[in-house]
């Protein structure tokens, strides 16, 4: 992977990408946009898509850190696209630029940043981690 490297993700949104289907009950009350949690879902998706070839048998990449704007509201229904483009190395993190564009233009952007991991490892931490 080479900086600049870039991933385009087309998707259509759906009933259950809105901000409104994260209600957990009656008190909860958000409009019937596209979710900011459900863009950076896709900006880590696509990511990890752009450093996917990278891995070897039992490894994962993980998000580390995700820091975005979502500076325009995108209705039910529309397409949208997602960017990831790959900008260099922090040690051993995977520093992307990610970006959401909708009908009438860009919609999100942000950084995020990624790992790679021993897959058994992170389970077997994670798992540990809670037994205490």
């Amino acid at each position: 992977m080479e900086i600049n490297d870039k991933i385009e993700l087309t998707y259509k949104i759906k009933s259950e990408d809105l901000a409104k289907s994260l209600s957990l009950d009656d008190r909860d009350d958000f409009p019937e946009v596209f979710a900011t949690s459900r863009m950076v879902a896709l900006m880590e998706l696509a990511a990890s898509r752009l450093i996917r070839p990278l891995l070897k048998i039992g490894q994962l990449s993980v998000g580390v850190n995700v820091n975005v704007n979502h500076t325009a509201a995108t209705p039910n229904h529309q397409e949208i696209k997602i960017v990831a483009e790959f900008k260099g190395m922090e040690d051993k993190l995977f520093l992307f630029e990610v970006s959401l564009y909708d009908s009438a233009g860009k919609a999100g952007s942000g950084t995020h940043t990624r790992a790679i991991i021993d897959t058994d490892r992170l389970e077997k931490s994670a798992i540990n981690r809670v037994k205490k």
